[in-house]
């Protein structure tokens, strides 16, 4: 995949602001009552216009699936803001919360767990309607089926157990199940790992593609910066929970200034030779 130039100019203010985010651990040791912390994220600060493509990179323990489930606001904060469409998350009850769950979603390296396999593939992607008591069961199916088809999976296999998928097809079942509820905001995590580069091409195509149709903001987290480089508006480099490094993908990788982003960068040119 070639890298192509998708920075684009912010014009209002961000769908997404993170604001001095941290996220510490308490911990103790086997056999003993002593505790550390572990400090995931440390006063992270983010924002992420509408519509465009954020990549966090990081090698793994850098923190990037900590924030990723902390702006799922599937983990709580230690301190610090999120907020979205200008409103803070962490100040919200729960019932506040709820109507905006279904403009966040979150993607996982590995979908098995939100993939029931006593579901078929069309119940698995309208679990999240039934959930939030949306449409009639023949409007559900037939949403379903829609996002198969977007996804670029054939309708005739809705009727199959998610078993019965490759691991490519898996990913895409899982990103048209988080596609139902028809959100603003997805965060991608590691969703590429893994695949072969013939699948990876296809589903990055896919994703432009339903970004592009859907306006979806996406935040894309990887541990593989030239990948990430083919695809984001913008990339953020994690390392020891803290953000080293911002800018567009040319900037990131010609004129990198944290020495963490420089081995990176040295990493993808060694692999590319």
């Amino acid at each position: 995949m070639a890298v192509d130039d998708r920075s684009r100019v912010a014009t209002h203010d961000p769908l997404v602001r993170v604001q001095g985010l941290s996220k510490h651990y308490a911990q103790g040791r086997w056999l003993s009552r002593e505790k550390f912390v572990v400090q995931a994220l440390e006063n992270v600060d983010l924002s992420i216009e509408a519509g465009c493509t954020l990549a966090l990179v990081g090698e793994s323990g850098s923190g990037k699936s900590t924030l990723a489930r902390c702006l799922a606001r599937l983990e709580e904060p230690t301190a610090g803001e999120i907020s979205f469409d200008g409103k803070n998350l962490l100040a919200l009850s729960a019932s506040e919360l709820l109507p905006i769950r279904k403009q966040i979603q979150l993607v996982l390296q590995e979908p098995a767990g939100a993939l029931n396999p006593r579901f078929s593939a069309v119940d698995v992607i309208a679990e999240p309607l039934v959930i939030y008591r949306l449409g009639s069961k023949a409007t559900r199916r037939q949403r379903a089926l829609e996002l198969m088809e977007q996804m670029g999976l054939p309708p005739e296999w809705g009727g199959k157990s998610p078993r019965e998928f490759s691991g490519g097809q898996r990913q895409r079942l899982a990103i048209a199940r988080a596609l139902a509820l028809e959100p603003r905001f997805l965060i991608l995590d590691e969703v590429l790992s893994g695949l072969d580069l013939s699948i990876q091409a296809q589903i990055v195509n896919l994703l432009i593609e339903m970004q592009a149709s859907h306006d979806l903001t996406y935040v894309l987290i990887s541990h593989d910066l030239s990948l990430m480089a083919s695809i984001a508006d913008e990339i953020a480099v994690i390392y020891r929970g803290k953000i080293v490094e911002r800018g567009a993908p040319a900037e990131v990788l010609t004129n990198s200034r944290h020495e963490h982003t420089r081995a990176l960068v040295a990493s993808m040119l060694g692999c590319a030779r």
